[in-house]
């Protein structure tokens, strides 16, 4: 995807870059100069990236979260992320508009990369969520959703389907747009 291993970026990824996130021309280069320093390879293999989220989330098991978090930013599912994929990675989930960071959460919980969700993918995403969640934030929770289970149950009804339905992204975007309730249970916000 790209120049990885040489010292500049291509013209065509920056232009490709430019064109699809908010950053500029200068942050961009700026961003690979930090990358090439960091990952001198090109690449970050999914053990980095998880070392990452445990410097996030140090009182937390962060490890599978971080591993579909990956999986959903590896869209060439060649097992690393470039430059590009980190990118666009870090426009969609930091400040892409709500419709895009949407786009991006469907795919995080689409496990299997079939273009549906499932209850048993949302109860997997749910799962590794909690897992990052501290004891003491946990106590706090609405009672209503304060087990993985009881949270899949409450997003699962927002959509309107059965136990073994499926959701496209289409549904799930307009779900969840519809709903503030299930924005805030696709995701963990640290109090903190």
């Amino acid at each position: 995807m790209g120049n990885a291993k040489s010292g500049a970026m291509s013209k065509e990824i920056l232009e490709d870059l430019k064109l699809n996130t908010k950053f500029s021309e200068n942050e961009l280069s700026q961003w690979y100069e930090n990358f090439q320093k960091q990952c001198p390879t090109g690449r970050i293999a999914p053990e980095e990236f998880e070392k990452i989220y445990d410097r996030f989330f140090p009182d937390s098991d962060a490890k599978t979260y971080a591993k579909h978090v990956f999986r959903s930013f590896d869209t060439n599912d060649d097992g690393t992320l470039d430059f590009k994929e980190y990118i666009i990675a870090l426009h969609m989930t930091s400040g892409g508009k709500t419709q895009t960071k949407l786009e991006w959460a469907f795919s995080l919980f689409d496990v299997d990369k079939n273009g549906y969700i499932t209850k048993a993918e949302v109860s997997e995403i749910t799962n590794a969520i909690f897992k990052m969640i501290p004891k003491d934030e946990l106590d706090k929770l609405p009672e209503d959703e304060n087990t993985p289970e009881k949270r899949v149950n409450k997003l699962w009804s927002y959509f309107n389907k059965k136990e073994n339905e499926r959701l496209h992204e289409g549904e799930f975007i307009q779900g969840v747009m519809e709903n503030d309730s299930a924005l805030r249970l696709i995701q963990y916000v640290p109090t903190k």
